[in-house]
């Protein structure tokens, strides 16, 4: 059988998980064969809050640009993905063309694939970096809170300020938080 349904919330009652619901229990059946072996593991979720401080701190960088560094990222999301690949959460590809005019010419030739990609010639080699995304799907809770703060901290430095104080909540949080 295949687990395509999402997933079954289950409850441990100390010897075996149950589903937690009947609906949960009718969806088990249907993805599953009596007797199928699975491979649980424990996914702690991500808070949306967190999620959504961190794109509107993302923004806010954005908008509070100094001039030559507005010029460079045309919007929020380059900014972001931009700092993902600073800080490490990226895949990479190099591609050795040869040589050095040829690299050129291929990094030209790609550059317009992907808006959010960095790349870069090094000689006859051109390395294409791409941010890694931070779906609610592909990172796992611990994972986003350290590319949040390691994040926060490079885009911090390009409006001169702390990456603790980007972190802070402003006014308009506290207030929303009530």
């Amino acid at each position: 059988m295949t687990s395509s349904g999402g997933p079954i919330d289950a409850i441990w009652d100390g010897e075996v998980f149950k589903p937690a619901t009947p609906y949960m229990a009718r969806r088990a059946d249907k993805q599953f064969g009596r007797g199928e072996v699975l491979h649980l593991e424990h996914v702690e979720e991500r808070s949306t809050r967190s999620h959504a401080h961190f794109f509107a701190r993302v923004h806010e960088v954005w908008a509070n640009l100094p001039p030559l560094q507005a010029e460079r990222f045309k919007s929020p999301e380059h900014l972001r993905r931009w700092a993902l690949i600073k800080a490490g959460y990226c895949d990479s590809q190099s591609m050795p063309c040869g040589t050095a005019s040829a690299a050129k010419k291929f990094a030209a030739f790609i550059r317009p694939l992907d808006e959010f990609s960095v790349i870069t010639v090094n000689g006859s080699v051109v390395n294409v970096f791409r941010a890694k995304s931070q779906s609610y799907r592909t990172m796992s809770k611990k994972e986003f809170q350290e590319s949040k703060d390691k994040v926060l901290e490079i885009i911090a430095d390009l409006i001169g300020v702390t990456g603790d104080e980007l972190k802070a909540p402003s006014a308009a949080e506290y207030l929303a938080a009530g």
